[in-house]
């Protein structure tokens, strides 16, 4: 009998799990609610008495959902979220009950362990102090699990000296940059009336699901996330019949239940499809403030894994858990909006007419071209590594796709100073009589872009599945803020203004169309343009690391305060660190694999192989074994090779391990190691088209992508 479906309405239990601003509205005296928004509008000080207040009205919300303990939720720099968990009981009572309490001390401030973080040399390992602090400006809520339910608390994380440790604290302060500056711009042209300037993201999410159970076989799955062996099967996804396909039964109940998780925190997920890839799909929220929308897409990844859990599936994150098929990306859309509704990115119906927003377009084409080593070091990450140039994702070249109106209309100003016209939308007929016609959009789309316009939004394709958002959207937002307050430091000083914006938007035209490019960026064509342009073709993790550290990147952060020198010298170390540690458990486990599964399971087949070809030959002396022997013989071969690229490997990580950290170790494991790994697994690779399925020790690409 099978189960009866539970039905709900997506508004009765959106956002029941969040002390949202509705629940603030209700809670709280209307005096500590005020107090609160003049602290997250204005950037007031939170004085002890009103967070007292707070502190006890979110507990007992809390308590009333079920919570038990509450957490300082924070993003450190492992790439994941971290918490401590405390229970609301202070003290016991003389007649046996407890106390339970919350004060507003232990909301605005936690203390966890900063040592055990990385920190990129900032805090010695005896330097073990580190605080947490709420950040208000993102909504505490309730998560439900098996531990129960907690209290989470968004916060940033610092040293006890106040460098950042974490995510947030950047993030927090480049939002800051671009309101400045953004204001400033406002201001120019005769907006009086917006008072806060917002970047605005939408990260999509692509991730692939496959059986617990045959994950729970695949030791390089467990300790890496990606297959470090595996042949394709003879279907891959040639046919693309799984993009937008029709969703499997045992998904779409998966999703289902993500979706409701989802909606209960307030995350508002709006969109879910399958991808190209088999068992790729992608789930894309709507719009929420970049703070927001950074937290969101962490609840984001960790309720899509522990949603899969209850299904009997794993969710795979990695950007290249299959090699042959296509990896996953997370599209990160992005736009800069006013307190009132105003988007600075909306070309409007005329675009030629609209000189905000050329100048906006303009400056962020400066921003880009300036920054695109900076902006390309964002979206690196390891596993991205096997993405980024792979004729299947954004090239690793920095690049704008504008559009065929927008760029009409640039070219009309580099050529003439001036622009006369934009391109409309056509009218699109399709033949079909009961099918209306429509107005075209006025622009394509352009998936091989790493950085495209799509309508009000710029999409910054690049970035990784599983990577956090804040990076991309710190950068953005900072080498944006920098290109506003050039802009704004030479328009203030102008006699003429209209005479003067004209002018600029002109020039930064101009010096800045190389970045432009609406074609195909795959090709290698685009890859031969790109050079004869002079734009950075940037493809190993390794090599982009030091673009933080560039004299252009520490003068930007440092103007706004968004990093100090001295952060970003030890995210430069943590990174290299990060990349050496990746590859060596990489390496360390496809050694533990290979030996310990693969070689003994190649072993028995040839042992088998070898006494089937005797025993035929003592039965009949005249039998023909020649197609045997030579399956012997080349399965014998290709042991023979993988055992030798197994030694060499051993010996070539155990050299890298016992190197000092930094980037002189990172470019060994990328270039010896990696290549040592890339030897063994071709031998591999072959011999698992050649041994018996049943003698294999672990699932195939095809047992794990086509049947979940």
């Amino acid at each position: 009998m099978s189960e009866e479906k539970e039905y709900y309405n997506v508004a009765d239990i959106f956002g029941e799990n969040v002390f949202n601003d509705a629940v603030m509205q209700e809670r709280l005296p209307k005096k500590v609610y005020k107090k609160l928004h003049e602290v997250m509008d204005e950037g007031q000080d939170l004085d002890l008495e009103t967070a007292d207040v707070i502190a006890h009205e979110m507990k007992e919300w809390a308590i009333e959902k079920g919570a038990t303990h509450y957490t300082h939720w924070f993003q450190p720099l492992t790439g994941v979220t971290a918490e401590k968990h405390d229970s609301f009981i202070t003290s016991p009572m003389p007649n046996g009950k407890v106390l339970m309490s919350f004060s507003g001390k232990e909301l605005i401030k936690g203390e966890p362990d900063a040592s055990s973080f990385p920190s990129g040399g900032l805090r010695a390992t005896f330097e073990a102090r580190g605080y947490t602090a709420w950040d208000c400006t993102s909504p505490a809520f309730v998560r439900q699990d098996a531990a129960g339910a907690t209290l989470c608390i968004p916060t940033a994380f610092c040293s006890y000296t106040g460098e950042a440790l974490d995510q947030k604290t950047p993030l927090m302060r480049s939002m800051e940059a671009v309101n400045e500056q953004a204001l400033r711009l406002l201001r120019l042209f005769g907006n009086t009336t917006s008072k806060k300037v917002t970047p605005s993201v939408g990260p999509e999410q692509e991730y692939f699901i496959v059986d617990r159970q045959k994950y729970l076989q695949r030791k390089d799955l467990i300790f890496t996330g990606r297959t470090l062996f595996g042949a394709m099967p003879p279907k891959g996804q040639e046919m693309d019949d799984h993009y937008f396909g029709a969703i499997r039964e045992r998904i779409a109940a998966y999703m289902n239940d993500v979706n409701k998780e989802l909606w209960k925190l307030g995350v508002a997920a709006k969109t879910q499809h399958n991808e190209v890839a088999p068992a790729q799909h992608e789930l894309a929220p709507i719009y929420a403030e970049c703070n927001v929308a950074v937290d969101h897409n962490q609840l984001t990844m960790e309720t899509l894994k522990k949603v899969a859990g209850r299904h009997g599936l794993q969710c795979l994150l990695h950007e290249k858990p299959f090699a042959g098929v296509n990896g996953s990306g997370k599209h990160n859309n992005w736009s800069i909006t006013t307190d009132d509704g105003i988007n600075l990115l909306d070309p409007g119906a005329t675009p030629h007419e609209n000189i905000q927003f050329l100048l906006v377009l303009t400056c962020i084409l400066k921003a880009i071209d300036n920054h695109a080593a900076l902006l390309r070091a964002s979206a690196a990450d390891v596993g991205n590594d096997h993405r980024l140039g792979a004729n299947e994702a954004p090239p690793a070249i920095l690049s704008v796709y504008l559009g065929e109106q927008l760029d009409d209309v640039l070219s009309q100003l580099i050529s003439t100073g001036t622009a006369t016209h934009s391109l409309k939308g056509e009218k699109l007929e399709t033949g079909v009589k009961t099918i209306p016609d429509f107005l075209k959009d006025a622009t394509d789309r352009n998936r091989t872009s790493p950085f495209a316009f799509t309508g009000n939004k710029f999409e910054f394709r690049m970035v990784g599945s599983q990577d956090s958002v804040a990076q991309p959207n710190i950068v953005l937002n900072t080498i944006v803020a920098e290109a506003f307050s050039d802009a704004c430091d030479v328009l203030e000083k102008a006699d003429d203004f209209e005479l003067a914006v004209h002018d600029l938007i002109k020039t930064y035209a101009t010096e800045h169309q190389r970045v432009v490019f609406n074609g195909n960026g795959y090709s290698d064509e685009w890859v031969e343009e790109a050079a004869k342009r002079g734009l950075p073709n940037i493809k190993s993790m390794v090599d982009a690391i030091p673009a933080y550290t560039a004299p252009e990147s520490v003068a930007a952060f440092e103007k706004f305060n968004v990093f100090t020198e001295k952060e970003l010298v030890s995210r430069v170390e943590i990174e290299y660190e990060t990349y050496a540690k990746t590859i060596n458990i990489e390496a360390r486990a496809m050694i533990d694999i290979a030996g310990k599964q693969i070689i003994p399971a190649v072993i028995r087949y040839t042992t088998n192989l070898a006494k089937s070809i005797t025993s035929v030959q003592s039965a009949c002396a005249q039998a023909d074994v020649s197609a045997q022997e030579e399956l012997l013989k080349e399965t014998s071969s290709l042991l023979a090779e993988a055992k030798n690229a197994l030694t060499k490997l051993a010996e070539i990580t155990e050299a890298g391990a016992a190197m000092t950290e930094g980037r002189e170790q990172a470019v060994y494991y990328r270039d010896e190691v990696k290549s040592a790994m890339d030897a063994l697994r071709a031998p591999v690779d072959k011999l698992e088209m050649i041994v018996d399925k049943e003698l294999w020790p672990m699932p195939s690409y095809g047992d794990l992508i086509f049947e979940v």
